[in-house]
């Protein structure tokens, strides 16, 4: 029986367009302690939907965890103008936070 994360691979395999299994990838190696793959993950992510707010938030903690605090405030930051440009208040009110929490 495959596991989660080869479930995910193959899902992303089928449809590579679709942003949520990047992002999925993205935590599955985030959970696994595998900070700069779960970046990398979540770049392609935001290469395809530059409005999926929360993969800004997991970077940016993934590049603080990876003690690369200037490109995980600007990566907050980022997703901060997103947010707040798409409306999405629950987005930008967790995004604010971990922005403070950074600094």
């Amino acid at each position: 029986m495959p596991n989660r994360l080869e479930t995910l691979h193959t899902l992303h395999t089928a449809d590579p367009a679709d942003a949520d299994v990047p992002y999925m990838i993205g935590l599955e190696h985030a959970k696994a302690d595998d900070p700069q793959e779960a970046v990398r993950w979540l770049d392609r992510c935001l290469a395809l939907d530059a409005g999926y707010h929360y993969a800004y938030f997991q970077k940016a903690k993934m590049l603080s965890e990876l003690g690369d605090d200037d490109d995980a405030v600007a990566t907050v930051d980022a997703g901060i103008q997103r947010a707040a440009d798409d409306g999405a208040a629950k987005a930008l009110g967790e995004l604010q936070e971990l922005r403070l929490a950074l600094t």
